[in-house]
């Protein structure tokens, strides 16, 4: 494909470069088996089986890198992998972690696939999936790792928009996507409930993290990979993943990229705050304090149903800082960055597509009480004729999502060390009936290259934008800048010029784009208008 024209490139050039793109083999809509067969890898543990696909690439599906996590295994720690003789069979996907389960998700949630649970549900579920080009050929290939979405109670590396097939053809790197527990499993704070052993409850689900990425430290050199060119990047839940890791002292070295995608993370949770959720689902099971037996005997359907478990925890000891308050944490500050957010994340919130303007003048005043016209009236100005519905979803992105993007970035920059790459997904999704616009998650499996989901269509424009996308983050992954021939120059992010990646039909640099809503936000009365961090 030719390269990306300037800024100014002309609707006429991008069409040109869709119907180029729809003639390109990388974008397969389905993966099928080759005629190869079967396959063996080695890792430290013991040898496993895993399927070679078309294009050449190898995958293994749920090879494990943790032990059983029931009983009593249940919030603690992650155990090490008992050694297996022969070869284990990981052609088939491994189990999802523990989860309530929504068997009739929402237009939204049938669009981005969160209903999937292929693998079956077991908390025997510290498993990961592999996607090679080769294996043990000394390649040293640079190595994406998906962190899943689904905030910290739902979702699994299994999900159709995170294979990661369509990155190995891409770029010839390594994919691999991880399986972590979840929920009140793997985020419920009992360390004021037992003994010592139960001190590190309130963040297992990282350290689950933490044991992945240093099993892939370990063994992917075995699959092609090098343990010294890592990339971690997520969206939503899966950025704050990748967020409050970059604090995590037990994660320091396993990886050397980090990526976030609408789910830029200053401040996570406090101790007080857990305690009294998890005495809440203590309450609800009829579990007395200290009876660490009964709680690791219930089966585990009764502790998901009655909830806890909100994301990680600043014990001090595991996370023992917040990630980006008061600053960036200094434990990451040699890891560069790409920090990105979608144009109307939070439209995925909304379902009154119909909103009229009377509606949006009632939203933004809802925003700012007293302060509803100008609201509407800045915005108006930037986009004249964008629909009410997108138009509340912008808004609620900027004061929200996106603020703390920007926010991350410059504290980011202000360290000095490794330099932050910050974008904007503007490209409208056709999914869904074409109208959530620039949705959350819409930027997801583009970045692994893959246009074929139900929120892309693998239409020619989606291959084209994969193609950008998909470009940068293979890029960055490799040399720790996203820029690359197929998009313009990428500059860092700094606060002078704020230079913004934007991603659209004309994808180009902006510096500070729409600076007058930023600065708007900005001096409107915090209470109102900041959310939580």
């Amino acid at each position: 494909m030719s390269q990306v024209p300037p800024v100014d490139e002309s609707r006429r050039h991008f069409l040109q470069q869709t119907s180029l793109a729809a003639g390109l083999s990388l974008f397969v809509p389905s993966v099928l088996l080759a005629q190869g067969g079967n396959l063996v890898a080695d890792t430290t543990t013991g040898k496993v089986r895993g399927v070679a696909l078309e294009g050449g690439v190898k995958l293994f599906r749920g090879i494990p890198y943790g032990g059983d996590t029931s009983r009593k295994n249940r919030f603690m720690p992650p155990t090490k992998v008992a050694p297996w003789a022969g070869v284990r069979d990981c052609t088939d996907w491994g189990h999802v972690a523990p989860q309530r389960q929504n068997d009739n998700p929402n237009d939204y949630g049938k669009m981005v696939g969160w209903n999937n649970y292929r693998g079956g549900m077991s908390e025997d579920c510290l498993v990961l999936n592999v996607w090679t080009p080769a294996l043990r050929d000394g390649g040293h290939r640079a190595v994406i790792v998906h962190f899943h979405g689904g905030g910290y109670s739902s979702g699994s590396g299994n999900l159709v928009a995170l294979e990661g097939h369509h990155a190995v053809r891409a770029g010839n790197v390594v994919v691999v996507t991880v399986t972590h527990r979840l929920g009140a499993l793997g985020y419920t704070d009992l360390s004021a409930f037992g003994g010592p052993e139960l001190a590190t409850s309130g963040n297992v689900g990282m350290l689950d993290l933490v044991a992945a990425l240093r099993w892939i430290h370990d063994n992917i050199e075995n699959f092609g990979g090098n343990p010294n060119s890592v990339l971690i990047f997520g969206q939503s839940g899966g950025g704050g993943k990748v967020c409050t890791i970059m604090t995590m002292p037990s994660a320091k070295g396993l990886f050397q990229r980090a990526g976030v995608q609408s789910g830029s993370t200053l401040r996570i949770g406090r101790p007080e705050a857990a305690h009294r959720t998890a005495d809440t689902m203590l309450t609800k099971l009829s579990v007395a304090k200290g009876d660490l037996a009964k709680l690791q005997s219930l089966p585990f359907e009764q502790i998901v149903a009655a909830g806890g478990g909100g994301g990680p925890v600043m014990d001090g000891n595991v996370v023992p800082r917040d990630p980006f308050d008061p600053d960036a944490a200094p434990l990451s500050a040699n890891v560069p960055m790409i920090i990105g957010s979608c144009l109307q994340d939070a439209s995925f919130t909304m379902t009154d597509f119909d909103a009229d303007e009377a509606a949006l003048r009632r939203y933004a005043e809802t925003q700012s009480p007293g302060k509803g016209d100008e609201i509407v009236a800045a915005y108006r100005k930037i986009y004249p004729s964008v629909a009410p519905y997108l138009l509340k979803a912008t808004m609620a992105t900027d004061r929200g999502m996106r603020r703390s993007a920007i926010t991350q970035g410059e504290r980011k920059a202000a360290q000095g060390s490794a330099p932050a790459f910050l974008y904007r997904w503007d490209w409208p999704v056709p999914g869904g009936g074409n109208r959530w616009g620039a949705t959350h998650g819409s930027d997801l499996s583009v970045s692994l290259s893959n246009p074929t989901t139900d929120m892309t269509l693998n239409t020619p424009a989606a291959q084209v934008m994969a193609k950008r996308i998909g470009s940068a983050f293979i890029a960055f992954a490799k040399t720790g800048n996203p820029s690359n021939p197929v998009i313009p120059r990428w500059p860092a992010y700094n606060a002078t010029e704020r230079s913004v990646m934007i991603f659209d039909t004309n994808t180009r640099v902006e510096r500070d784009p729409n600076r007058e809503l930023r600065l708007l936000w900005d001096r409107l009365p915090a209470a109102a208008t900041r959310p939580p961090a």
